[in-house]
């Protein structure tokens, strides 16, 4: 017995960078290899930035499919796997189904796979209990082969695929000389077995006739029926029996609900669709894939046993920078190598936290630790993600272990450290092509300290000139990105790789008396030098909290 694997989405933060990327991708190759029970999967919370892509593309690693919204969606609860059946098939084969399955709603799809119409078990109940004429059945266009299923009959001449579309139904007790005043073309007579009476429906020309309590049918009726067209029946059951059990041969298409369907996509998210789950007094909802074919059903039911997606979130532990929907999750653990934030679980989770210059150097301890052989692939993966978040050891951040890790697996990938990480560099600093918005939020985090909100964006180059040239580019937008993120304060890092310093571009109410109080002086045209930093998370973050905290 084969049990399915479940899926734990392994993310990074939003406007991921490379140890975002890298570390998801490493880890989940890690606990896929140490764990049998689930199926880890990397995936990403926003776009690849150009550095990046350059890393993914030199080591031929695919890029992690994109998840903006990480709840839970409704392809990741049980859905019920009814299947769908044909329009055509009767009402009493569709009750069959119903009891035989446990279910109380019927998909009806067609025979490419899409949903046409839903019945209730209180559909068929109400086709029973109404009052309809006796031409219902032409009206519903029944088939012979509905009609032969239902009264168990046995078709003795005619075509079981053909439909009784016109006419009405008559049961034939009268004596056959007042027959002729009420038999009409089309009609389908249920009779017993008297010649006579055959014969005059027969030339009365009756579309169909049901002979009951399987009397004999002579040999004479049937050739006079094949060439009038008339469809003979023979079935065990009385006539009280055929005239009770006929329209239950009727095909569910004419009774099934075709407007107002509440149906739902498999990606559809769970919180969306309960809202309306809860105001409808409907039991059951179809599900559709992306294609709009049918997938099966679903029930409230089906909700309160849901279990929430999982994930595991690397490289960052802020709410505000996690991908939306992460509160509708359960987190199982937390890999991160920055301050601790404002992230909540319902439940204990397992939480690693060290003061390192990157999550990779954290992933490759747990690779050591698990005495996982490290592929080359996976090594290039961390070794560019240390080098970038620590800037080839040159941010404050970096320690002996980021700087031996990298080394260590610098060798198991085959790089140089030093050519290779000025590639990798020289590949992120090609942004002349991109708009203010791509190159402004490829790597931007929000921050908050006493009730004041703040978002902080980084760019890295080894060229001076290009970085004076997008600061002149970004400067008269940055206050439009601060009413657009909805926070107090927006500033733009510029860091100099070479010169190992910072040009701080800021908007916002305060700034400057923030910037007075952190560094003494606020710079001027919205702008200050920041000689000797390099690191957001350790150098600028720490100062504007201080900063914040004092006035």
């Amino acid at each position: 017995m084969t049990t399915h694997k479940r899926k734990i989405t392994v993310i990074g933060h939003k406007n991921p960078d490379t140890d975002s990327i890298c570390s998801a991708i490493a880890y989940a190759e890690l606990k896929n290899r140490v764990t049998d029970s689930d199926l880890y999967v990397p995936r990403r919370a926003g776009g690849i930035n150009a550095e990046t892509r350059f890393v993914l593309n030199y080591f031929k690693v695919d890029v992690p499919e994109l998840v903006e919204d990480v709840g839970t969606q409704v392809k990741d609860i049980q859905i019920r796997e009814i299947d769908g059946v044909s329009g055509g098939i009767s009402l009493k084969n569709a009750y069959t189904l119903m009891k035989e399955k446990n279910v109380v709603t019927l998909p009806i799809v067609t025979k490419d796979g899409y949903l046409e119409g839903l019945i209730t078990i209180g559909d068929i109940a109400t086709s029973y209990m109404d009052v309809y004429d006796s031409s219902i059945l032409s009206k519903a266009k029944t088939s012979y082969r509905n009609i032969v299923e239902t009264l168990d009959a046995q078709l003795l001449v005619g075509d079981e695929n053909a439909l009784f579309d016109a006419g009405k139904v008559l049961v034939a007790a009268a004596n056959p000389d007042l027959m002729e005043d009420y038999i009409a073309e089309h009609d389908l007579v249920i009779t017993g077995n008297r010649y006579e009476t055959q014969l005059c429906a027969i030339e009365m020309n009756a579309a169909c006739i049901i002979i009951c309590e399987g009397a004999n049918v002579s040999l004479t009726i049937r050739k006079m029926a094949e060439a009038k067209g008339c469809t003979v029946l023979s079935t065990p059951h009385d006539t009280y029996t055929v005239a009770r059990l006929i329209n239950q041969s009727m095909p569910i298409a004419h009774f099934m609900i075709t407007e107002k369907i509440d149906s739902f996509r498999t990606t559809d998210f769970v919180d969306e669709i309960r809202e309306v789950m809860t105001k409808k007094r409907t039991r059951d909802f179809p599900i559709l894939d992306t294609k709009g074919k049918y997938r099966g059903m679903i029930s409230r039911r089906n909700l309160l046993d849901m279990k929430k997606k999982q994930v595991i979130l690397v490289d960052h532990n802020e709410k505000s920078q996690a991908a939306e929907g992460v509160e509708n999750t359960e987190i199982l653990e937390i890999i991160d190598h920055h301050r601790l934030g404002t992230m909540e679980t319902m439940a204990p989770v397992f939480f690693r936290n060290q003061p390192l210059g990157c999550t990779a150097t954290i992933i490759y301890q747990m690779y050591q630790e698990n005495r996982a052989e490290i592929s080359k692939q996976i090594a290039g993966l961390l070794c560019s993600a240390i080098l970038s978040d620590t800037l080839m050891f040159r941010s404050p951040t970096c320690t002996p272990a980021d700087q031996a890790a990298a080394e260590y697996l610098a060798k198991i990938a085959g790089i140089d450290v030093e050519s290779y990480a000025n590639e990798m560099f020289l590949a992120a600093s090609d942004l002349c092509h991109k708009s203010e918005e791509e190159i402004f939020f490829q790597d931007f985090k929000k921050f908050s300290s006493e009730n004041v909100t703040f978002g902080i964006s980084q760019i890295m180059s080894m060229n001076a000139e290009e970085l004076k040239m997008i600061g002149d580019r970004i400067k008269p937008s940055l206050t439009r990105f601060r009413e657009n993120q909805q926070v107090d304060m927006v500033f733009f890092m510029l860091t100099d790789i070479v010169k190992e310093s910072t040009t701080l571009l800021y908007a916002g109410e305060d700034v400057g008396s923030l910037l007075e109080v952190s560094y003494g002086h606020g710079g001027a045209d919205n702008s200050i030098e920041l000689a000797g930093v390099v690191s957001r998370k350790k150098q600028l973050v720490p100062v504007l909290i201080r900063g914040v905290e004092q006035m």
